[in-house]
């Protein structure tokens, strides 16, 4: 099953997508919110079979926004099913 990002709400300081599947059927979400130098990021997706793909979709997400501002603090909280993810190895918490 492919996901993709709907975009929900996306402002200056934060942005909210829903996470949905080939059906446009939702299947979780991840919101970012800008402060200052930091960036967090929280996300759950429902469905773990998909769970691979939710972070290969994500990672370059972030990697694109952190463009934007140079120097940027990223602090993520990011599920998959009941499980924590980590985007990588040097992830804050």
């Amino acid at each position: 099953m492919q996901i993709y990002f709907s975009p929900e709400v996306i402002t200056p300081e934060y942005q909210v997508l829903n996470v949905v599947d080939g059906k446009n059927k939702g299947v979780g979400n991840v919101a970012f919110l800008f402060a200052e130098k930091k960036l967090y990021v929280y996300g759950i997706l429902e469905e773990d079979e998909v769970g691979a793909d939710f972070k290969d979709l994500l990672t370059p997400y972030i990697k694109g926004l952190a463009k934007a501002k140079p120097g940027l603090d990223i602090f993520s909280c990011v599920y998959v099913g009941c499980k924590k993810i980590k985007l990588n190895e040097e992830e804050k918490e």
